[in-house]
């Protein structure tokens, strides 16, 4: 059987389930992996388009969209009604937040968090993700932060020493 995950908060502190009365739609020469999910439509269609490659573990939920020869890596989540363009490449663990466009040819690398919309031939990593060029530089300088900042606090110290001797 497919299900969909949905479930309203009542006024006592429990949830109601939504039925998901919509389908899914698998187009031809799409692959799905082992324990993969793909959940039905709260309404209309989950949809699977033409050459999609699916790894194993992935979540789909209610209403997404997967673009033509789109490949998606394992223990990827997709929530609900998030449209993805076609000749995507999606790296494995990445989480991508409901209700997002994703363009065509966009690549996202491992373990990134998506949540917010993504254009056309954008190459992101990160979580929250940003231009994988900048994420490149930017991991650099973190995994010197340490050393950074005490680089920083050497020459604050420098300068209040400078200041203190031409004042007094």
């Amino acid at each position: 059987m497919v299900f969909g995950f949905g479930f309203a908060p009542n006024p006592d502190g429990s949830y109601k389930k939504i039925p998901q009365i919509g389908n899914v739609i698998i187009e031809d020469d799409v692959e799905i992996g082992s324990c993969t999910t793909v959940d039905r439509a709260t309404l209309g269609s989950t949809i699977i388009r033409k050459g999609v490659k699916l790894d194993n573990q992935i979540q789909i939920a209610h209403n997404v969209e997967i673009g033509e020869n789109t490949v998606i890596a394992a223990q990827t989540g997709i929530a609900g009604s998030t449209k993805i363009g076609k000749n995507g490449m999606i790296g494995g663990q990445v989480g991508i937040s409901g209700h997002l466009t994703i363009g065509n040819n966009v690549r996202i690398q491992a373990q990134s968090g998506v949540a917010r919309n993504i254009k056309d031939d954008e190459v992101l990593q990160g979580s929250p993700t940003f231009g994988y060029n900048d994420f490149s530089k930017s991991y650099v300088h973190f995994k010197n932060l340490p050393k950074i900042i005490a680089e920083i606090d050497e020459l604050k110290k420098q300068i209040l020493n400078q200041k203190n001797g031409n004042n007094g």
